[in-house]
């Protein structure tokens, strides 16, 4: 019988609540298996309409609780010695006929003739519906309303900015409008790109949209490796000088950055 990921252990690839080496092994593993991918992208898109519900300051404590469990995660896996097999029973799972072991390979623990395989898997795991998104909500007097790309919008409609990684570390989110003007989501600051996580993960602070006309294209970038985040921000500026360009190309980035982007239409503030 095929290997199947228990669903305790689906939920934390979906969370990204996995030390990064054990998290690409088990990305991998699932690649492999028969619906896995589309059961990974079921629960992440389940888990992002559930947060898309609740209140801002729920949102902001879960995206802290994640936080610390991916930290606590990784430090574990530095001080502690690798191990190749989790016995199932010492996480309470139930365990039936015996004990039901789950191994998990650490990518230094492959032989050097296995990482070509593991990279194949990988990049399969992108191809197949996680790719690299965006997803945005306004909110409402109810639930959150999510926007697909060229959804009417209006000067201070106020938004909620996610994104599913797809396996990618690194990226940055930021937005050009009809004035003009590049405003950077995420990271922060441009002093180095965002660090990303598993799952469906909002950005900790809502958004509301001005008065500049036409229209605001939001930008998702993502890679492999850190990146020039100035770089990047001049990028957004070069298109962004050109609105008709800026509403319907793509940044000028390198091949090592991926992108993705969601346009939405402004009309006037009502």
């Amino acid at each position: 019988m095929p290997h199947r990921t228990p669903d305790w252990l689906l939920e934390r690839i979906a969370l990204g609540e996995l030390p990064p080496e054990e998290l690409a092994a088990a990305r991998a593993r699932l690649a492999s298996e028969p619906g896995g991918l589309e059961r990974l992208a079921m629960l992440e898109a389940d888990d992002g309409a559930t947060l898309a519900k609740l209140p801002p300051s729920q949102v902001a404590a879960e995206v802290e609780r994640r936080r610390r469990v991916v930290e606590a995660s990784r430090s574990r896996s530095a001080s502690t010695p690798p191990r190749r097999w989790l016995p199932a029973v010492a996480l309470g799972v139930p365990v039936a006929a015996g004990l039901a072991l789950l191994m998990l390979f650490s990518r230094r623990e492959l032989p050097e003739e296995s990482r070509p395989q593991q990279a194949v898997l990988l990049e399969t795991t992108r191809t197949k519906g996680l790719e690299p998104k965006l997803l945005i909500h306004r909110q409402t007097a109810g639930a959150p309303e999510p926007l697909a790309d060229s959804a009417r919008v209006r000067a201070g409609d106020v938004l909620q900015l996610s994104y599913v990684s797809g396996g990618r570390p690194y990226g940055a989110v930021l937005s050009v409008d009809g004035r003009g003007a590049v405003t950077l989501h995420a990271p922060e600051s441009p002093a180095g790109p965002l660090e990303l996580k598993g799952g469906t993960v909002p950005l900790p602070s809502a958004y509301a949209l001005d008065d500049a006309p036409a229209f605001e294209r939001f930008f998702f970038v993502t890679s492999d490796v850190p990146f020039d985040m100035n770089a990047l921000m001049e990028s957004a500026r070069q298109l962004a000088r050109e609105p008709e360009r800026a509403r319907r190309e793509p940044l000028p980035l390198p091949p090592s950055l991926s992108q993705s982007s969601l346009l939405l239409e402004k009309g006037p503030r009502t």
